[in-house]
């Protein structure tokens, strides 16, 4: 099992920067790939950003250029740095952990991009 503690989240005016957080309570090594999903009020949940235990990232076209997915290996930690936000960013950003078959969630943190 993997659990999986967000933070980072809140209010930010357009064209603003947050930073979210993501700890692991397994090591990376074990684990095959982290992400980054969101979901807005009435809509599905959707796939923002991903890095496998490689090294490699994938983005969703609508944050590609204005989001960074990264990890710290010696923390445990993966982050989602996100530039430029816009309204329809806002949404409840979840965690997730892929291992093997299995896939873990964390408990979600809002972000609200609003003036």
């Amino acid at each position: 099992q993997v659990q999986l503690v967000e933070s980072g989240g809140g209010l930010v005016q357009p064209g603003g920067s947050l930073r979210l957080s993501c700890a692991a309570s397994r090591n990376f090594f074990s684990i095959n790939a982290m992400g980054w999903y969101r979901q807005a009020p009435g809509k599905q949940r959707e796939l923002v950003a991903s890095i496998t235990s490689g090294g490699s990232t994938n983005y969703s076209g609508s944050v590609k250029g204005r989001f960074t997915i990264s990890r710290d290996n010696a923390k445990n930690t993966v982050y989602l740095q996100m530039n430029s936000l816009k309204p329809e960013d806002t949404a409840v950003y979840y965690c997730n952990a892929r291992v093997r078959v299995e896939n873990y969630w964390g408990q979600g943190t809002q972000v609200t991009v609003s003036s």
